[in-house]
């Protein structure tokens, strides 16, 4: 059996996006990264997986792998893992909840690992409730035990400051990925035509400002051994970097969403004021036929999650605006980069943009398609 305080971080990711997760975590200066499906390794404990939770824009989760050994039968399950030292992480004074996952294994129900694991803990002094927030993670995959702890909690797409939510949101963390996967860099203007309630200009605004997406939460490592001790010391304040942003880039407004909502538009403008970014983005109800790139500016990045059909709208209404919305981007917004999500390919060509896909993406069970394309004059 094998068991380290450094025993190594697995960050969770959304399945098509672990390109953005590895760049980003190299970014981070995390050692050992290495791309696999779903996610990325890399090395490190509990100050590297906090570090991770705080700092990390496209990871849904961190988990920090504290054992690994063969569990052929449930007997065999139940010895070993009280031979793990939990108290090494877990605090008698917090509960904790397993969940299981069996594959491929001769020990395959599911329920029955769950037992096992949460009789060692309960030996060990670690109580386990149902409720508990703080999760403790056994895979059993071709009769190897893998057992991590989660130490982000909800997951990492909530980051705390934005509470509005549109309908059929997209997920921070993919905003973030897609951003990325656009060539964004903090330094380009964006507009999301269709912005329901910001996510994209705000996630652009504040990776151009530089600031931490997990500032506004907590996370499940402040309640494991030693947690507490690890703080957000060194943070810049966020009205400091903003105006240190404005007076460097004079960035003001240059992170744009439209929507032909009322309700949508009010509730991006207080997500922005919440998140500390209202001065870089501008909200306006606005119809697809009135869209303009902002005044100045010749180049930047279109990104936008429209309707598409399988969760809002009907399929053949759609296509009079995905082509009404390709005709506007390719009249005014000659030399910009453009990106559409959408589960419809069918949908992407009716804009005429002559898209290249890039996917497939799990949007929340839903296979998407980041469909791209640089507009020429």
């Amino acid at each position: 059996m094998s068991q380290s305080n450094e025993n190594g971080l697995f960050l969770v990711g959304v399945p098509g996006l672990e390109g953005a997760l590895e760049a980003e975590a190299r970014r981070l200066g995390l050692a050992g990264v290495r791309r696999v499906a779903g996610g990325v390794e890399a090395a490190g404990g509990l100050e590297e997986a906090a570090r991770a939770n705080r700092q990390m824009r496209c990871a849904v989760r961190v988990l920090m792998r504290v054992a690994e050994f063969r569990a052929m039968h449930l007997a065999q399950l139940d010895k070993r893992a009280r031979k793990v030292d939990w108290r090494a992480w877990l605090r008698p004074d917090v509960p904790v909840r397993v969940e299981a996952t069996c594959r491929r294994s001769k020990i395959y129900v599911n329920k029955a690992a769950v037992q096992r694991a949460s009789g060692a803990l309960e030996a060990a002094g670690v109580p386990v409730a149902k409720d508990a927030e703080i999760v403790v993670k056994v895979r059993i995959d071709d009769d190897l035990c893998t057992i991590s702890l989660d130490t982000t909690g909800e997951a990492l797409h909530r980051r705390g400051h934005k509470t509005f939510v549109g309908k059929a949101p997209l997920r921070e963390t993919m905003a973030a990925a897609f951003l990325w996967e656009m060539g964004f860099d903090g330094s380009q203007a964006v507009v999301d035509p269709m912005c329901g309630s910001g996510t994209v200009p705000l996630e652009a605004a504040e990776i151009a400002v530089g600031l931490v997406p997990g500032r506004s939460r907590s996370f499940a490592w402040q309640g494991l051994v030693g947690g507490e001790a690890l703080s957000a010391a060194g943070d810049v304040p966020v009205a400091e970097a903003v105006q240190a942003y404005l007076k460097d880039k004079d960035g003001a407004g240059r992170f744009l969403g439209f929507d032909r909502n009322d309700g949508a538009i009010r509730g991006a403008r207080e997500n922005a004021e919440r998140a500390g970014v209202a001065t870089l983005c501008r909200f306006e109800r606005q119809a697809i036929s009135d869209l303009q790139p902002p005044e100045g500016v010749a180049q930047g990045i279109v990104l936008v999650n429209p309707p598409y059909g399988g969760r809002i709208g009907d399929r053949k209404m759609l296509f009079g605006l995905y082509g009404a919305l390709g005709a506007v981007l390719a009249e005014r917004f000659a030399g910009w980069s453009v990106g559409i999500v959408t589960s419809d390919g069918g949908l992407a060509k009716a804009t005429g943009l002559g898209l290249e896909p890039f996917g497939p993406i799990d949007h929340s069970g839903t296979k998407v398609t980041l469909w791209k394309s640089r507009l020429v004059g």
